[in-house]
């Protein structure tokens, strides 16, 4: 195990180590000197802005993206404006930050995406110094201008630019600063001399810690941890000053013997650090400075670019990409030189084991009577985490796992998942993919680290590791495939059949895909064909038709939402429609789909009559042109106005051969102005009444002769009209009329109504004028009408009816002994016969 502490370097309590992550493939003859360098966190790409070899007027700086490993991605000459600083998004998106405050956003493979202004007073004063940050608000920007004042942009997705107050006496940019994340808001750190101040949105605030002498001098350089937690300061005198980033609490004091600024200052920490440290870099030294006040110092030939991670730092030359990290407690218990730890003694059991020694159960014997093999398992499961040599992880492993068989109750979980998340970190760790993520990243990498894969269009590892991860198929499968069929109907080389078959032969039914999507890439890269064959897939018509309406296919966005059955997706187009197209067109269109013309009609009779009215015209359907009329000119005050449309409705019936509905809108019309006749006459105010409506009304009145007119007129039916007048004269009670009415002629409605009227108004005298007139077999309803039970008795004997003769029984009181005889007599009689 000497091997493996060979390249541990004591720091305080802890170790640090530096472990090779890729010999690298580029080939860059200059070195990095001179060249703008940003890489992206996470073991994200790295951007490169080389100036040309020839100074001339014609060359361009060219930009130019690599993966970690060193592997050429995309290459372009720059031909915009002098850029200040290169930036990445937690997305690996390059932000490109020129000179006038304009950033610029390309995406992996050097396609522009967008870009957005710093302000316009930044375009006037340019821009002195430029920082990206990364918060939990997203991605940022932060710049000074040349009128010495700061701007921010939080979030570079979600733009809002904020300008910070002015700083006290400051002319041109401040010897460093740094962006701060403290209280949720995000301030800036900034060193002018010998003083220090914060600024957050609405002060300025000068600073004095009190750990911070007058005689250490300027702050010259200052470096925020990657957690924003701790903060280092280097003074022009050489000391390093560490602290809380809310510089209460002082952290050490180092003199570092240089008095020259470092030319970068990035923090070493892990989660959990036993030892937290600070490196500098200087141009042929590298230096650890640990808050113990101890220092390692590296020498180094090639310039090197130091990139701050949540565990480490990544250095960067020509020949080599390392990874400088604090080494965990769990690996120095295991690997360090005579450890006696529960790991390193079942790790050396194992080794015994396979050796087929005896030593190995002498190990194992003593981690089983101090009840340390469980721990051992553990040890040695957790240090293969942190191992970045899959032959040490391997090891390890193997140990766990011989000394897990030894373990009754000891779930195997941790072993499992612990197998299945290095097998991952391994396939991505490779040169030709370049990722080389440390277990601490590990739990952002199943979004955010698949889509790493993705954006490098590494589709077949990317599913894999959703399929191994089991992570689901929206987040997972579904998500690569839509990038792959976006990039797909981008390839100019192949045609719309082609893709389209390719597409639908990937992708399939897998959940979560949005065949309009891709549908929707096809349409913004100028092949509409391929997008409708695209949309031919989509099971969704609500995905499908908005695309359609998008990409002005009316007609067949029509048909799609009809074919839905979904009415309030055909209502969208048909009102889409109706805003697009001239009247002529949109109605012609709707005509050829009856679904949709049926809907738009049941829409207009409740919001648009007058569309109705043109939609009946352009159909020449003459029916319900005079439906239409007939509706309207109810909805209309003035006579002759209503007399005008019911004139329209008759002359549609009669093209619609609808005599029946013709000759009753005729008469509608001539009871109108019957009724306007009598307002004016009588003023009676009957206008807009039915026909029996307004013979009741008259009769109600008393104009008799009128309500005659109306009932020989318009043919009202005998019955009806002997009806409306029995129950209007016994209302008013005008009995003699009654009585005089009733004699005119014959009844056509016979006399009962007549007894049962008089009845209803309690006036049994009038009643009974009109018993005798009854017919035979209504007698007896009309002898009890009037409470003649006699009477009703004789009847009912007299026509020998069985049931009648009940219903007068039920009617009897106890006390009609003989009437109650004489009717079971009766009915005895009735029923032998």
């Amino acid at each position: 195990m000497t091997f493996i502490t060979a390249n541990w370097n004591p720091l305080g309590d802890a170790f640090y180590r530096k472990t090779e992550l890729y010999d690298m493939c580029w080939d860059l003859k200059d070195a990095l000197r001179d060249c703008l360098v940003a890489a992206a966190p996470y073991g994200g790409p790295i951007a490169l802005l080389r100036k040309p070899l020839r100074c001339s007027p014609s060359s361009r700086p060219q930009l130019e993206i690599y993966s970690a490993s060193g592997f050429a991605i995309t290459s372009f000459p720059w031909k915009s404006g002098p850029l200040v600083h290169l930036g990445w998004t937690i997305t690996d998106e390059l932000l490109c930050i020129q000179e006038d405050g304009s950033v610029l956003i390309y995406d992996l493979f050097g396609s522009f995406k967008r870009h957005f202004s710093m302000g316009q007073e930044v375009v006037q004063n340019h821009v002195l110094e430029a920082k990206v940050f990364h918060s939990p608000f997203g991605t940022g920007v932060a710049i000074i201008s040349g009128s010495s004042h700061f701007t921010l942009a939080t979030n570079v997705d979600e733009l809002k630019l904020r300008r910070l107050p002015e700083v006290p006496g400051l002319q041109g940019k401040p010897l460093c600063w740094a962006v701060l994340v403290q209280d949720r808001q995000i301030k800036v750190l900034l060193s002018s001399g010998p003083e220090l101040y914060i600024l957050d949105d609405t002060s300025c605030s000068e600073v004095h810690p009190p750990w911070l002498s007058p005689q250490a001098g300027s702050i010259i350089h200052m470096s925020v941890s990657f957690s924003y937690k701790y903060l280092a300061l280097f003074t022009d005198t050489g000391h390093l000053f560490t602290a809380s980033s809310d510089l209460q609490n002082k952290l050490s004091e180092i003199d570092t013997k240089r008095s020259t600024a470092p030319e970068q200052m990035v923090w070493c920490r892990r989660p959990n650090s036993q030892q937290p440290s600070v490196v500098l870099l200087w141009d042929r030294l590298l230096m650890v400075a640990g808050v113990c006040n101890d220092t390692i110092q590296f020498p180094i030939e090639d310039q090197c670019v130091l990139v701050g991670e949540m565990d480490g730092v990544r250095i960067l030359s020509t020949r080599s990409h390392e990874l400088l990290q604090e080494v965990p407690l769990v690996c120095q218990d295991i690997f360090k030189i005579a450890s006696m730890a529960p790991g390193a003694l079942l790790l050396e059991a194992h080794r015994e084991y396979e050796k087929s020694s005896q030593k190995a159960d002498e190990y194992l014997r003593e981690l089983k009577e101090q009840s340390m093999l469980e721990e051992a398992v553990k040890q040695c499961v957790g240090a293969a985490r942190y191992e970045y040599d899959p032959q040490t992880q391997k090891s390890l492993l193997r140990a766990a796992s011989f000394g897990k068989c030894f373990l009754a109750d000891f779930s195997a979980d941790p072993f499992v998942e612990t197998c299945r998340e290095l097998r991952v970190l391994n396939a991505v760790r490779v040169s030709s993919v370049g990722l080389p993520l440390t277990y601490p990243q590990y739990p952002r990498m199943h979004v955010v680290r698949v889509d790493q894969l993705v954006y490098r269009q590494l589709y077949p590892l990317a599913i894999k590791v959703c399929h191994y991860l089991k992570i689901p198929d929206y987040h997972g499968v579904s998500r690569v495939l839509r990038h792959w069929a976006s990039c797909k109907v981008q390839q100019k080389d192949l045609s719309d059949e082609a893709i389209a078959k390719a597409v639908c032969a990937k992708v399939g039914d897998s959940p979560g895909f949005s065949y309009s999507h891709i549908a929707a890439k096809a349409y913004e890269c100028g092949r509409a064909e391929l997008a409708i064959k695209l949309l031919d897939f989509e099971a969704r018509s609500g995905e499908q038709v908005p695309l359609l309406l998008k990409m002005k296919r009316s007609h067949l966005a029509l048909s799609k939402a009809v074919e839905s059955g979904d009415t309030d997706l055909v209502y969208m187009v048909v009102t889409h429609l109706k805003n697009e197209m001239n009247r002529g067109d949109f109605f012609m269109t709707l005509r050829n789909q009856p679904v949709a013309l049926s809907l738009y009609k049941q829409f207009c009779k409740l919001q648009e009559q007058e569309t109705l009215k043109d939609l009946y015209n352009q159909d020449d359907d003459h029916q319900e042109l005079a439906n239409y009329y007939v509706a309207a000119s109810y909805r209309e005050k003035r006579m002759d106005i209503r007399l005008s449309l019911l004139q329209s409705a008759v002359d549609e019936y009669n093209k619609a051969k609808n005599d029946f509905a013709a000759k009753a809108t005729e008469d509608e019309m001539r009871l109108l102005r019957f009724q306007r006749k009598l307002d004016e006459d009588k003023a009676t105010e009957l206008l807009g009444l039915s026909l029996q409506a307004t013979m009741e009304a008259l009769l109600a009145l008393g104009f008799h002769k009128q309500a005659e007119q109306l009932y020989r007129d318009f043919k009202v039916p005998e019955k009806r009209y002997w009806w409306l007048k029995l129950k209007s004269l016994a209302k008013k009670e005008e009995w003699e009329e009654l009585e005089k009415f009733s004699k005119t002629k014959k009844s056509p409605i016979g006399y009962l109504p007549f007894v049962e009227v008089c009845m209803k108004r309690n006036n049994k005298y009038e009643a009974k004028k009109y018993v005798s007139r009854v017919m035979p077999e209504q007698k007896v309803r009309a002898h009890l009408a009037i409470s003649d039970l006699e009477g009703a008795a004789d009847a009912a004997i007299e026509r020998r009816n069985e049931s009648e003769i009940g219903i007068v029984l039920s009617r009897c009181a106890a006390s009609d002994h003989l009437l109650i005889e004489r009717l079971n007599r009766a009915r005895t009689s009735t029923v032998k016969k």
